[in-house]
């Protein structure tokens, strides 16, 4: 038996705005952008060069949907974008104009530091070690 976690929802404001972070500023790939009726979009972004997981951009509709975003792992960090070349990709994302909260710094697992999305979404560049 072979199981994938193939989408994780990640609750934004606005598809587009969402779109443009994740796949001009990270280099994301943009896999679909299908309209689903009543304003609702399926957009599915990736990282280059992975094969399974991607993002399902949601925009958010509600109060409480609204509340969530950027919170939706209660202030932890809640995505781990792993990459097999952290200095080259840490500068990209830099010059990119990406936030980061800390300078890189060397763990027994890796090398690691934490940057956020324009919505307040905690994530860990991590080159493991």
């Amino acid at each position: 038996m072979k199981q994938t976690i193939a989408r994780v929802a990640l609750v934004v404001p606005d598809y587009d705005e969402a779109i443009a972070f994740y796949c001009e500023r990270l280099g994301f790939d943009l896999l679909e952008d299908a309209d689903a009726g009543g304003g609702k979009r399926w957009v599915v972004v990736r990282p280059k060069g992975a094969a399974e997981t991607a993002l399902l951009l949601a925009r958010a509709e509600g109060e409480r949907q609204c509340a969530a975003i950027g919170n939706q792992t209660a202030g932890r960090v809640g995505f781990f974008l792993f990459t097999d070349d952290f200095a080259r990709d840490h500068a990209a994302m830099l010059s990119a104009g990406v936030e980061f909260l800390e300078v890189p710094r060397y763990e027994a697992y890796g090398i690691v530091a934490v940057f956020t999305d324009p919505f307040g979404n905690r994530w860990d560049l991590l080159q493991p070690a």
